[in-house]
């Protein structure tokens, strides 16, 4: 995880796609501390990306500078111009703690660790758009193939990432954002098993980012508050949930999946 520092006390939001609305920037860095204490709490070990660029606020949404594999991780190229540069300091702190590093993004390619979704150990979606193009697809695509992982490719409608709109409950749950995943992706996925959840509300969906839940267990997700409706929903099949305030964080529209890689 990267601790809010340096780099969001002053920038311009239109820049970086943040949105408009001032940022408490106190308040954020408690609130990335209160995601790091339910991990904590959990039994999971937190470690910090310590370096920053000083003009990189999106840097807190690590998710998107790394991609992890059973053999190791996937250093990526940001689409967006005003990140590149982020991902060396990840790449810094992956070695400290002794992660090996399989591969680079490199040459035209763009890719950010959010295009891809495990499905299972030896299935992974991964989707292409305004954040990985063709050429970062091929790369990754190749690398987990070596690795034996069969490779779906998903062309999301309008949106930037997968963990917008799909993310994995457990091993046999799904939430999507039905009107944006393709048909053969849901397919594929209820052919694997999976009982697919719809999110019941666009607002939930677009504004507090109901999908963009991480799962700290199977059947045991940690969400954002604001999002009742799918709350409701997702207890009702049977899963555990664990919410926390991160209003400073979404102003930069992202979420918890985001800010944990």
């Amino acid at each position: 995880m990267r601790r809010p520092g340096k780099e969001v006390e002053s920038f311009d939001p239109k820049a970086v796609r943040f949105s408009d609305e001032p940022i408490d920037v106190e308040l954020m860095r408690r609130q990335h501390d209160n995601v790091a204490k339910v991990y904590t709490d959990f039994g999971a070990k937190v470690y910090y990306v310590e370096h920053q660029l000083e003009d990189r606020p999106n840097a807190v949404f690590c998710r998107d500078l790394m991609f992890m594999t059973p053999e190791g991780a996937i250093i990526t190229r940001p689409g967006m111009a005003a990140r590149r540069g982020e991902e060396r300091y990840v790449a810094e702190a992956l070695a400290k703690i002794g992660v090996p590093i399989l591969k680079t993004i490199a040459g035209d390619g763009m890719f950010e660790g959010a295009n891809a979704m495990w499905v299972d150990r030896h299935t992974c979606v991964v989707s292409t758009g305004s954040r990985c193009n063709r050429s970062g697809y091929e790369q990754v695509k190749t690398e987990l193939e070596r690795m034996g992982v069969t490779v779906y490719h998903m062309q999301p409608y309008s949106n930037i990432h997968i963990d917008g709109i799909m993310n994995a409950i457990s091993h046999d749950k799904v939430l999507v954002h039905a009107a944006q995943v393709p048909y053969d992706i849901i397919d594929m996925l209820k052919k694997k098993g999976y009982e697919i959840l719809e999110i019941p509300s666009r607002t939930e969906q677009f504004r507090t980012l109901a999908c963009n839940f991480v799962a700290l267990e199977p059947n045991h997700i940690l969400m954002a508050q604001g999002n009742p409706r799918t709350q409701e929903m997702l207890d009702k099949h049977g899963v555990n949930i664990d919410t926390v305030d991160i209003s400073e964080i979404l102003k930069g529209r992202g979420s918890l999946h985001c800010i944990t890689a």
